[in-house]
């Protein structure tokens, strides 16, 4: 039996992608994941998550995938987005084993069975998962706990790539920080930084609303 674990990071910040990891083991390796002290990747410090994270990557097979703000922009729904994108790593993953697997997810949906149903409909050999959507998984389940510190490292990589490609400082990326808020009220319209803004943000409407009140008072 093999077990499959996956997490997302960067869902709520209005610069930069989404990144969701998946780690599959054989059931029996589990032991190995939690001698790592693989956990919801909140409760780490940078450096704790970067040594756990190079510890995990070369040891145990992963799949990684991104959502760019242009892709969550033009998604319907950030949770179905999600959905998508855990059947994409559960497919990836699986696609060579005819044994069966049980991939426990991070449900990002207040809805478990609503959430865990768009999952199952998106599986390539859906009698060959065993489909556990969970809240709180990362931190209940060390197999999802090491899918949320590949995640996050690699969406940490991701905002430094675009650090150095911008030759900008933008923060976090969350809205909360104040670095993060200096840039979007600075550069919100500026076109050649859209491609890291999430547009559907209300951060982003709030000012172009305010823009277009503005600009709409001059004449």
């Amino acid at each position: 039996m093999k077990v499959l674990g996956i997490d997302d990071a960067g869902r709520g910040p209005v610069l930069g992608p989404m990144t969701l990891a998946g780690v599959i083991i054989d059931e029996k390796d589990e032991p190995k994941i939690k001698a790592l002290n693989a956990k919801d990747s909140k409760l780490l410090s940078p450096l704790q998550r970067r040594k756990i994270a190079e510890s995990l990557r070369p040891k145990f097979t992963h799949h990684i995938v991104k959502s760019s703000p242009k892709q969550i922009d033009d998604s319907t729904n950030l949770n179905y987005l999600e959905a998508i994108k855990t059947a994409e790593i559960i497919n990836h993953l699986t696609k060579n084993l005819k044994e069966k697997t049980t991939a426990v997810v991070d449900c990002p949906s207040v809805n478990i069975e609503s959430w865990s149903n768009d999952v199952q409909q998106l599986l390539k050999n859906p009698k060959q998962i065993i489909l556990k959507c969970e809240h709180k998984a990362d931190a209940n389940h060390p197999i999802v706990g090491a899918a949320s510190i590949l995640a996050k490292e690699s969406r940490e990589d991701e905002v430094y790539k675009l650090k150095q490609k911008y030759k900008i400082d933008f923060g976090s990326g969350y809205p909360a920080d104040p670095k993060t808020k200096k840039f979007i009220t600075e550069n919100f319209d500026n076109e050649k930084y859209s491609p890291i803004i999430r547009f559907s943000w209300n951060t982003v409407k709030k000012l172009f609303k305010a823009k277009n009140s503005s600009q709409k008072k001059l004449f």
